[in-house]
């Protein structure tokens, strides 16, 4: 009788990493917590931001598209400079001239555009008006002190949002001195909180160009 010999099992063990020699996941470094001073910078530049939205559209779309041609984006020489000034001078009697224009919508749904006067509205289009339909009394319409407080505001509005331009600050103040760097950051933000508080505080009713008209 032959013995035969049993086969020995062998157990496999697996060694699990104990803690000290398990992977560690990077963890996540914690955001430095906001001071006071960056949020309300953040607020005021959002807020000077959004004054765009107070000017004529039809005249922030063109120094929107013409700044960065005028300017040479940002690189202005001797004839370029003087010309980008007028630029924005046109641009801010544009602002000014949009606040005294008012608007009203004829029986036939056409909108017809006139400028305030003293005496009330003088239409650039009467004619077409009268034609279409009987004329509202252009009395309500007359010129009042918020309209002269509405130019003023929409031009120093313009003048904030020119002075947020890269290209603007590039072709006059290409390499500012620290001094006048401070006084290109504060003087926008001032003029913005500023101009929205008394936008608040002295509404208008005119709907000139490029803004919303009510029937």
């Amino acid at each position: 009788m032959s013995l035969r010999a049993r086969p020995v099992a062998t157990a496999i063990t697996t060694s699990t990493p104990s803690g000290d020699d398990a992977p560690k996941t990077p963890k996540s470094q914690p955001l430095a917590p906001t001071s006071l001073a960056q949020r309300a910078l953040s607020q005021t530049l959002t807020s000077t931001a959004n004054l765009a939205n107070l000017l004529p559209t039809g005249t922030l779309l063109a120094f929107q598209l013409l700044t960065p041609t005028f300017t040479n984006n940002g690189s202005c020489d001797s004839a370029t400079r003087p010309m980008t000034l007028i630029l924005l001078a046109l641009l801010a009697a544009s602002c000014f001239l949009a606040s005294f224009i008012d608007s009203f919508k004829s029986s036939d749904g056409r909108v017809y555009y006139g400028f305030a006067t003293p005496k009330g509205m003088w239409l650039f289009d009467y004619h077409a008006a009268a034609a279409a339909g009987p004329i509202p009394d252009f009395s309500k319409y007359r010129l009042s002190f918020i309209d002269g407080v509405h130019a003023v505001l929409s031009v120093f509005v313009f003048a904030a949002v020119a002075l947020r331009d890269k290209n603007v600050l590039s072709c006059f103040y290409p390499m500012p001195a620290h001094e006048t760097q401070e006084v290109l950051d504060i003087v926008p933000m001032g003029i913005g909180l500023i101009c929205s508080l008394l936008f608040v505080v002295f509404p208008t009713t005119r709907h000139g160009i490029g803004y919303p008209v009510t029937p």
